[in-house]
């Protein structure tokens, strides 16, 4: 199946203006809502000797629309004035204007209304002429807005982080998810994203992996499925791992026990050295060690699974429409860095000795919450710590980015946090300043209908299939829809993807395979189902989609059609309101809002039947309505479809 999708990601498409303002980030000719900041705060200021600048920077968007388009708190504007009888003194003094209603007071808020005539023809003109790249801008990303000659800012969003040879769980699921969203986000406000897959390749379980491939490989099946053979592989060879470790784990309670006694222990000892050299465990731990000497045919081999397990992911990467610039990982992070960093912690006096090993203990550098964190083993081998800030050291150097985000579940907070504070200790908080750890809550019950383990691939199939069902029991459109397997594959995607962004990101959620797939409530079927049906109406209707743009937009005078051109305009608003949060849910939400609008339109607002000047008219509102759906979809990483 995932070798007929496409495999390049479609690409989001940006605008950007050299127009400026003299408010700051106010872009008039790529939202249209700035025009109206731009307007109320000089005709306010004008008319009450305010300044315009502070005005501007006070106006908020409304979390409904019967609150108004935009909204002045009277109190943040520091008058020493009581704020109700301020906002009553400003509507008063609010001259006429050909854009806004006059202004409404509603207790310590002053409401401002859009007119609907100039804003349907300007928002609805803009959707219809930008299309995906209505609601973008470039400019939000640029080091400097006033001077675009000094380039973009970059972030490196660090994502998805499977282990090789192991499952693509639930974690790695949301991290994929959560992670291809931020790079979108950021995409279309205009910074050059880096998307980096850190995967799990480095570490003893290669060397296991490599001894086990020796014992139950299968070359054939390597090739044709790496990512399940080597699970398999894997989980053969450590049933021999336990099974030679019950008489090891024996031998060293009763040794741990005659010394507690004081008694000899050297027949004990003697017994174990040979069982623990003859372990699958111990021959793991010096197949490794030829591995970090450079030994040509285990890196080779472990090369090779690499290699093989990333073509694989690549294919599952592209049904959810993310494609990696970098895929990096623990093997890639070099001994120098590490050496380099285990130095820097040592002239800082961040590393310190104990029992053996070298550790950082925090509570004594004011961060009594972080513990102390191991960073070299007592046999002097670093552990992640060491090996993350190598990592970080080098992306700096390597890329020289603005910001780097980690996309990583919640249960790393500690880790994430020593790491930052590590970095910070090194004297290095410039660079731990610009690093941010984005974390998420726990996947409950997230299994494959038969029960088995949790490959991603299996779970895609299984919800694919589920939405293959669904779509059949309407045989009508069924039929017409091309290539029915296919767009119940897309479908099933978009089920998991949207699952998982219905909510904040820190709340766990439980898998639910017939919640998501209904078409009932706020799901990605129902949110498919809305674009679906804005693309049939435009079929039917027989018009020319590039002509509507001409249409005379004052016709839309109904209620609907001007709450819904209203709920358009905030579009370019929403995404940067969701750069702050970076929250998928704020883009959702806004999305579903205007499902359940269009879907109390149709009955209004009929296109079908209606005078023709009417009906061009409202199938540009629809048109337009479709666009920016289309738009908020694929910032979310979803594939909309034209017929389900």
């Amino acid at each position: 199946m995932a070798e007929s999708l496409p495999t390049s990601v479609e690409a989001l498409t940006l605008q950007s203006t050299s127009q400026t303002s003299k408010f700051p980030a106010c872009f008039p000719t790529l939202n249209p809502v700035d025009i109206y900041r731009e307007h109320i705060a000089e005709e306010l200021g004008k008319a009450t000797g305010i300044e315009a600048e502070t005005i501007y920077a006070r106006l908020a968007w409304t979390s409904t629309l019967d609150k108004g388009d935009l909204n002045l708190p009277a109190a943040a504007l520091r008058i020493k004035k009581n704020p109700i009888e301020l906002c009553k003194e400003l509507a008063e003094k609010y001259p006429p204007s050909d854009l806004v209603h006059p202004p409404t007071p509603a207790g310590p808020h002053l409401q401002f209304f859009f007119k609907a005539q100039p804003l349907a023809s300007t928002v609805l003109g803009r959707v219809l002429t930008e299309k995906a790249a209505y609601g973008t801008n470039g400019n939000i990303g640029l080091k400097d807005t006033s001077d675009p000659s000094k380039g973009q800012k970059k972030i490196i969003v660090e994502f998805s982080s499977p282990n090789i040879a192991k499952p693509f769980h639930a974690g790695h699921l949301r991290s994929t998810i959560i992670g291809g969203f931020l790079a979108n986000l950021h995409s279309v406000l205009g910074w050059d994203v880096l998307k980096m897959n850190y995967l799990g390749d480095w570490g003893k379980q290669y060397g296991l992996l490599a001894n086990g491939f020796k014992y139950f490989g299968d070359e054939e099946a390597l090739s044709k499925d790496p990512i399940n053979h080597l699970f398999d592989v894997y989980v053969k060879v450590n049933e021999i791992v336990r099974e030679h470790d019950k008489p090891i784990q024996e031998l060293k309670d009763q040794i741990k026990a005659k010394k507690e006694k004081k008694e000899d222990v050297s027949a004990l000892e003697a017994q174990l050295a040979p069982l623990v050299d003859a372990s699958e465990d111990e021959k793991a731990r010096r197949y490794f060690k030829s591995m970090e000497d450079g030994d040509p045919s285990a890196v080779a081999l472990w090369r090779r699974f690499r290699d093989l397990s990333i073509a694989k992911y690549k294919q599952t990467y592209a049904r959810l429409n993310i494609d990696f610039d970098v895929y990096s990982g623990e093997s890639q992070v070099k001994a120098e860095s590490m050496s380099n960093a285990y130095k820097a912690m040592e002239k800082a006096g961040v590393a310190e000795e104990s029992d053996g090993a070298v550790i950082a203990d925090f509570t004594k550098h004011g961060a009594k919450k972080l513990g102390k964190a191991i960073i070299v083993r007592k046999d002097g081998t670093p552990l992640y710590l060491t090996r993350d800030i190598g990592a970080i050291i080098e992306r700096d150097e390597e890329y020289h980015f603005d910001k780097m985000i980690y996309v990583v579940a919640a249960q790393q907070d500690l880790h994430l946090a020593q790491l930052f504070k590590v970095t910070e200790l090194m004297g290095r908080k410039d660079l731990a300043d610009r690093c941010q750890h984005i974390n998420f809550g726990m996947v409950h019950g997230m299994s494959t209908r038969k029960g088995t383990v949790k490959f991603l691939d299996d779970i895609l199939r299984d919800v694919g299939e589920k939405m293959h069902e669904v779509m059949r029991k309407n045989q009508t459109k069924y039929e017409q829809v091309e290539n029915p397997e296919q767009t119940a594959d897309i479908l099933g995607i978009t089920a998991v993807m949207v699952q998982d962004m219905t909510g904040k990101r820190i709340n766990g959620y439980d898998f639910n395979l017939e919640a998501m797939t209904s078409f009932e409530g706020d799901t990605g079927p129902y949110l498919q189902y809305a674009h679906a049906r804005l693309c049939s109406m435009t079929r039917k209707s027989g018009l020319d989609v590039n002509e509507l743009s001409s249409a005379n937009f004052d016709l839309l005078t109904e209620r609907h059609a001007v709450d819904l051109i209203r709920l358009l305009a905030q579009w370019p608003d929403v995404l940067l309101n969701t750069a702050k949060t970076l929250e998928p849910i704020t883009v959702l939400s806004y999305l579903f809002r205007m499902t359940h609008m269009l879907s109390s339109s149709y009955d209004v607002l009929k296109v079908i039947g209606s005078e023709e000047e009417v009906k061009k008219a409202r199938m540009g509102l629809y048109a337009a309505a479709r666009q920016v759906l289309h738009n908020g979809m694929r910032v979310l990483g979803l594939s909309p479809v034209d017929r389900m």
